[in-house]
């Protein structure tokens, strides 16, 4: 790992960590008798779970990825669109190991006989985050999307250009259409987002289920300068802090259960703030307005909190599963069910727009607060 975090940053946006799959695979090759030597016979395949399940509806007959999966496993250029011989070098992985490279919608191939009566094109393919940013039609640059749900997953879209992170995001590719050029997204994620109201349910037990979480947190007007920072696990980006720690400050006896619900919420609401000012400032752009997507977007109190916050428009879309439907356009664009992006973002609607409120003061003040209560929190289980 030594002096090789640059090299790997530049080349594929990302941080050199375990999390990727290129260290996993390194792992293999070199704990699993007989891997390496079955790899470089070319008698071992490796895959992110789209390629595997290419390779089975397709009935073993196609091995291919598409750039916006390759661009997570830690061995994708994603400036030169291809695998990078030197980064395969530094880990040892052998080359025929890999599948494919192709872009993100076009047929890759057809089902086997016996999936369906008759053979079915293949068709589209994209990661997860990168398919819910192209089912929010975030296609101009500077449009973001941020999935709520046990963490968030927030996706701002570059265009064509890479931009790198100067504040501890990732950058990534979004996707490919067919012939065209690659495009870029920065992303940042958090941990604990939905989560922390399932501690509430589970660990604290102020609530029964995790629906109730606002009607609880809307019996006050604000937490009563309480801040929760649930780094149950640690904090995500912008901070990277995996010493960081969950950290309730400001409570006095007059706290009660609503001000500790709603600081949950707000703590979903901060997170998200933080990733997004990371973005503004790597990319240059002001964001002006944030698409959500997730369970916890039926949350309408937490949705306002955001918009709050952010100071932007926060934008609920009228279908939900908004992963699955970027991946069926990618699908749709490829055997021409639909003309063109344009014919696709004609589709999009909004079930709900939630204006921000709050006095810019406030904000600022909140935040203030807010990053009091991260800096407590950070390195504590170094102690």
């Amino acid at each position: 790992r030594e002096g090789r975090t640059e090299l790997f940053q530049e080349k594929t946006g990302l941080v050199l960590d375990a999390y990727f799959s290129g260290t996993k695979l390194r792992w293999i090759l070199d704990h699993v008798p007989g891997a390496r030597k079955q790899a470089e016979a070319g008698r071992l395949a490796f895959g992110t779970i789209d390629s595997w399940l290419l390779w089975r509806l397709s009935g073993g007959q196609h091995h291919i990825t598409d750039v916006s999966n390759a661009s997570r496993t830690l061995m994708f250029n994603i400036h030169s669109g291809e695998w990078d011989r030197e980064l395969l070098e530094v880990l040892g992985v052998p080359a025929q190991l890999l599948p494919e490279v192709r872009s993100s919608s076009e047929v890759y191939g057809e089902t086997t006989s016996g999936i369906f009566d008759a053979p079915m094109p293949l068709a589209g393919m994209a990661g997860d985050q990168q398919a819910a940013l192209f089912g929010q039609i975030c296609n101009r640059e500077g449009m973001v999307k941020n999935t709520y749900g046990t963490g968030c997953f927030m996706l701002m879209y570059t265009g064509e250009t890479a931009v790198t992170s100067r504040h501890n995001l990732l950058t990534t590719v979004a996707w490919q259409l067919g012939g065209k050029p690659l495009t870029y997204a920065l992303e940042g994620s958090v941990f604990i987002a939905g989560a922390v109201v399932q501690w509430l349910r589970d660990g604290l037990r102020i609530i029964e289920s995790s629906a109730e979480v606002e009607a609880l947190a809307g019996q006050v007007e604000d937490t009563g300068d309480v801040y929760l920072v649930p780094a149950f696990v640690g904090l995500g980006a912008p901070y990277w802090d995996q010493y960081a720690r969950g950290t309730i400050v400001g409570m006095t006896r007059g706290t009660g259960r609503s001000h500790l619900a709603r600081a949950a919420l707000e703590s979903i609401a901060h997170q998200t703030a933080d990733v997004l000012e990371a973005m503004e400032a790597d990319a240059g752009i002001r964001l002006s307005e944030l698409r959500a997507d997730g369970g916890a977007t039926a949350n309408n109190l937490l949705m306002q909190l955001q918009a709050d916050l952010l100071g932007v428009p926060v934008v609920r879309p009228r279908i939900s599963e908004i992963t699955a439907l970027g991946a069926a356009y990618l699908a749709g664009l490829a055997v021409g069910y639909w003309k063109d992006v344009a014919d696709i973002a004609a589709q999009w609607q909004a079930e709900r727009r939630f204006q921000p409120a709050l006095a810019p003061e406030k904000v600022l003040a909140r935040r203030k607060r807010w990053q009091q209560a991260v800096t407590l929190s950070r390195g504590w289980s170094k102690e």
